[in-house]
């Protein structure tokens, strides 16, 4: 878990890193004081960009590669700018965007009845086809498991039941999800 002086910080870094971008500035995360011993972790993590309460932007990365305080400022770049799903951010809506971060377990193997809604994120791979779900989006949505795995299946670009063939590989995880207030 994080201290609130952890997530804040990571928030802030996300933050700046988009004001950098439009200032055409570049951005490097200073180091945090070394008592945030866990944002020099590497972990799997997403950024998400909402604004009016509707999602503007989601990338992540399932493993860390890189300590968390250098992965969040990329990932919010890359919620802002390289989400096929949205045009690029502009500047005139960065006051308007809201910061959310999910910083990820590491992922297992689990079985569709092991899923609990509002608890685990889903990682659904059948060859190359893949797709993930954060723990929050099932309540948000008010989904139930079944509704929540048929999702996933289908943001996969597979079948809505492929969660129940064998040759299907679903991998469970939770979440810290914190955001700007």
């Amino acid at each position: 878990m994080l201290t609130n002086e952890e997530r804040r910080y990571l928030l802030t870094l996300a933050r700046k890193a988009l004001a950098s971008y439009f200032k055409g500035e570049p951005f490097t995360p200073p180091s945090p004081p070394l008592e945030y011993k866990n944002l020099y972790e590497k972990r799997g993590a997403f950024v998400t960009l909402t604004k009016k309460g509707r999602l503007r932007g989601c990338i992540g990365s399932l493993e860390g590669d890189k300590p968390l305080y250098q992965l969040i400022p990329e990932l919010a770049l890359s919620s802002a700018f390289q989400d096929p799903r949205f045009p690029p951010l502009s500047v005139e809506e960065l006051p308007e965007i809201k910061i959310e971060i999910s910083i990820l377990s590491p992922l297992y193997p689990g079985r569709p009845e092991e899923v609990e809604v509002g608890k685990h994120g889903i990682y659904i791979v059948r060859g190359f086809n893949r797709g993930v779900l954060l723990p929050q989006v099932a309540t948000e949505y008010n989904l139930t498991r079944e509704e929540f795995l048929r999702q996933g299946c289908l943001k996969a670009g597979l079948p809505e039941d492929c969660y129940k063939d064998p040759k299907t590989k679903l991998y469970l995880f939770t979440a810290e999800v914190f955001e700007e207030d």
